[in-house]
């Protein structure tokens, strides 16, 4: 049983020295040369393409392990507590309500990005930059908003 224990450590401990070792990569690396963007030569890292990456695969982890502890929350609470059960689903609707919202909000129309010259800042992807952004504004705001709101709550009780 001590062994079982020992795994969330041991993963944590990985992903941070792994994390450690791309960060350092990509900025003790080297580079690939320079570009020139409005008059100035600005280096371009060698590791890049792994930073964005391991960024990535972190992303997709943690989204992974959200949805799986959700899921397992929301299974536990349907079978002891349907009441409460039926209130974070009705957070998970909400979230995903917004989500939906700031896509709809984003625009697919090209991006102008100084030096960039793929085609990934065009439909898809614009939108999807454009509804994050949002999502990210709001989200941002709404914290705000809940520690003003909190902190006066808890001042006007004592």
């Amino acid at each position: 049983m001590k062994n079982y224990k020992l795994i969330p450590k041991i993963t944590l401990w990985t992903l941070l020295a792994l994390g450690i070792a791309v960060i350092a990569a990509f900025f003790l690396g080297g580079n690939n040369g320079s570009m020139e963007v409005a008059g100035d030569f600005l280096d371009i890292p060698k590791f890049s393409d792994l930073f964005l990456t391991w960024i990535y695969i972190l992303l997709g982890l943690a989204v992974l392990i959200t949805l799986c502890v959700l899921v397992v929350k929301l299974a536990g609470d349907f079978k002891y507590n349907p009441k409460k059960a039926i209130q974070s689903l009705c957070v998970v609707v909400g979230a995903v309500v917004l989500c939906l919202i700031c896509w709809f909000m984003g625009s697919p129309e090209e991006l102008h990005i100084i030096g960039y010259e793929g085609t990934d800042n065009v439909g898809f992807w614009a939108q999807m930059a454009d509804a994050v952004m949002y999502l990210v504004y709001i989200l941002f705001a709404a914290t705000i908003v809940t520690v003003v709101v909190g902190a006066c709550i808890s001042r006007s009780r004592k």
